[in-house]
């Protein structure tokens, strides 16, 4: 069984930083795409960025310039780096992974259980 536990979320200043980390555990062979959701009050969840291996690196445009992701595959952790933060980036951030629990398997999705953000103006 393979769990998502993220960190780093909080209250922020606008125009603050925050740096949000996701780690994943249990037993996996390898895991493809790792990236970020971010659901604001009262709307849907949707896609921050996301880090697939060996792939594209996605950003929504919203955070282009703002925010960067980065993993660290030894570690199975995703990263996101938050700079000049606004109210609108207010909300739960929910980590995920494709993860492939042996070789040539394919892969299964999990989800973590979201840190919140709130910046404050």
């Amino acid at each position: 069984q393979v769990q998502l536990v993220e960190s780093g979320g909080g209250l922020v200043q606008a125009g603050g930083s925050l740096r949000l980390s996701c780690a994943a555990s249990g037993s996996l062979f390898s895991i493809d795409d790792m990236g970020w959701y971010h659901q604001a009050p009262g709307k849907q969840r949707e896609l921050v960025a996301t880090m697939p291996t060996g792939g594209v690196t996605i950003y929504a445009d919203s955070v282009k310039g703002r925010f960067t992701i980065s993993r660290d595959n030894a570690k199975n952790t995703v990263y996101l780096q938050m700079n000049s933060l606004n109210a609108d980036d207010t909300g739960l951030y929910y980590c995920y992974a494709q993860v492939v629990p042996y070789r040539r398997a394919r892969y299964f999705e999990v989800w973590g259980q979201g840190t919140l953000v709130t910046v404050s103006s």
